[in-house]
């Protein structure tokens, strides 16, 4: 019998990636100067209010890269970080391309790749979600982008731009996220959800809440336990 959901599409930042503990540890290692900890929450906490001068029109079409390198650049100052050059920066602000898979990652994948069209659905350039995936052994079948819609999340066109890709209803495609946010978006466009708990995504010093939310359709500790319940 087919699968009801035959594609998964993932968020990537947080559900499949550990964005602060890969930027803490690479901070780390280049300026042990820095509260490491402190420059990754600060950064990804100018994410979204970068998106959102792109959404309302302020900036134009801008790629999460460049979005990034803004507020990469706002931080350098607060961080005592002025005197890194082109070179540094841009290397600095690549880290989002070399971001460590959570543990349970790659294998997880691997079990819902056997039953299931895994696909990643993430604000993230096309660019960097490739490299990611080069560098982390993320074993995708398609790489799906904000960037190919034009659209960042929760925008419904990124969420209906990915189910008219593979020309499913939108009941047939399921979006695996660790943010309810982006899964109460896709459910409003009829997408299937799934929840992913990572309760360290802002590291141990700032816990998140995972418990359940009725209105999704699965609720997983990690990848495997998702996996296990698809039946992969």
């Amino acid at each position: 019998m087919p699968t009801p959901t035959p594609v998964l599409v993932f968020d990537v930042f947080g559900t499949v990636v550990d964005w602060h503990g890969s930027i803490v540890r690479e901070v780390q290692a280049l300026y042990p100067q820095v509260d490491a900890d402190a420059f990754a929450t600060a950064w990804r906490e100018g994410y979204q209010p970068a998106m959102q001068r792109v959404r309302s029109g302020e900036l134009g079409w801008t790629l999460i890269d460049d979005l990034h390198r803004m507020v990469l650049e706002e931080l350098l100052p607060r961080f005592g970080l002025t005197r890194l050059s082109e070179a540094e920066r841009e290397h600095l602000n690549r880290v989002w391309h070399r971001l460590d898979p959570w543990p349970d990652a790659v294998a997880g994948l691997h079990r819902l790749k056997t039953r299931h069209t895994i696909c990643t659905l993430s604000n993230g350039n096309l660019g960097l979600l490739t490299n990611m995936a080069k560098r982390a052994g993320l074993p995708w079948d398609c790489v799906l982008s904000a960037e190919v819609f034009r659209a960042y999340k929760p925008d419904p066109r990124a969420y209906l731009g990915a189910v008219e890709v593979f020309r499913l209803r939108p009941e047939q495609v399921m979006l695996v996220a660790a943010h309810h946010d982006d899964l109460a978006a896709a459910r409003s466009c009829g997408l299937a959800t799934a929840y992913v708990e990572r309760p360290l995504e802002w590291g141990a010093a700032r816990p998140k809440d995972v418990s359940p939310v009725p209105a999704n359709g699965w609720h997983a500790r990690d990848f495997g336990h998702l996996a296990d319940q698809l039946g992969c």
